[in-house]
């Protein structure tokens, strides 16, 4: 078994490899820009791993998906490393030397006790605006580094957060959570209004009071989501299934009869997931 370190020289080699005159003509072909896709669509089978595992699911699989997403990085770096830009040295120096740094109760020479979680966000958020203005000569905003590409839910749970730490949020789920029927009651009389221009207005707002009620609840939104999308993806294919088993025609099925056998699969599923 090697050791972590071993392991990675031994992809940094087999990527230095690839790219080399007599190594892959479709690696040696990649760029910067051929690569986003590709980088993109690791995170997203690693998360889908990590919810097979928090749904009981075998680890192992995860393992592989985070080598495809580690590969990426790594390929990313000997692009840099072509361009005698940096290397993956570089890249793993730099995000260890940041996260000492933003851990001073951990790593700091003289060791200061934090309260909680809380308070460890509270001076991440002050380090990382010292870091900004000893960079570029000012503070920037405490909103900075939320990527805009980002998910929407994930995003707004991301720049509520952020917000949080310099003290700009409800003190309890109370005031989110009426916060939430004030938006519903906007959407309602936008609704009636059909301003198409102030439903989306106000359908974006509850959207981002739903991202915050998430965060306070400790409940990832986009994972809340996702989860919901799995969850409406499996009943309607077993409610297909048994519209197949009935002979019913691709498409010519009753919306009564699917709202029954929606329902007969709601109730299959709950046996399941209810025996011991």
């Amino acid at each position: 078994m090697s050791t972590a370190g071993e392991a990675m020289d031994r992809l940094v080699i087999i990527m230095r490899t690839l790219r080399a005159p007599n190594g892959c003509p479709w690696d040696r072909e990649q760029d910067l820009r051929s690569l986003r896709p590709y980088l993109v669509e690791e995170c997203y089978e690693v998360l889908d791993e990590m919810d097979r595992v928090a749904f009981g699911g075998p680890w192992a699989p995860l393992a592989e998906e985070l080598g495809d997403l580690l590969f990426q990085i790594v390929f990313h770096a000997q692009l840099a490393d072509e361009q005698k830009e940096f290397d993956f040295a570089a890249v793993a120096n730099a995000i260890a030397d940041k996260i000492e740094r933003r851990h001073p109760h951990v790593f700091g020479e003289q060791l200061k006790a934090v309260s909680g979680s809380t308070q460890v966000l509270e001076n991440w958020a002050k380090l990382k605006a010292a870091e900004r203005k000893k960079k570029n000569g000012h503070v920037g905003s405490a909103l900075d580094g939320v990527p805009s590409g980002a998910p929407g839910l994930q995003r707004a749970e991301r720049l509520t957060e952020k917000a949080s730490r310099v003290g700009f949020d409800w003190p309890d789920l109370a005031g989110v959570r009426a916060k939430l029927d004030e938006e519903i009651k906007e959407l309602d009389e936008a609704i009636a209004s059909k301003d198409r221009d102030a439903i989306e207005h106000e359908l974006g707002d509850v959207l981002f009071t739903l991202a915050n009620v998430g965060r306070k609840l400790n409940c990832p939104p986009e994972d809340a989501v996702r989860g919901a999308n799995r969850r409406f993806t499996e009943r309607f294919q077993a409610v297909e299934k048994k519209l197949e088993a009935r002979g019913v025609p691709f498409g010519e099925a009753t919306l009564e009869l699917m709202d029954a056998l929606w329902d007969e699969v709601k109730a299959e599923q709950k046996k399941i997931a209810d025996r011991p």
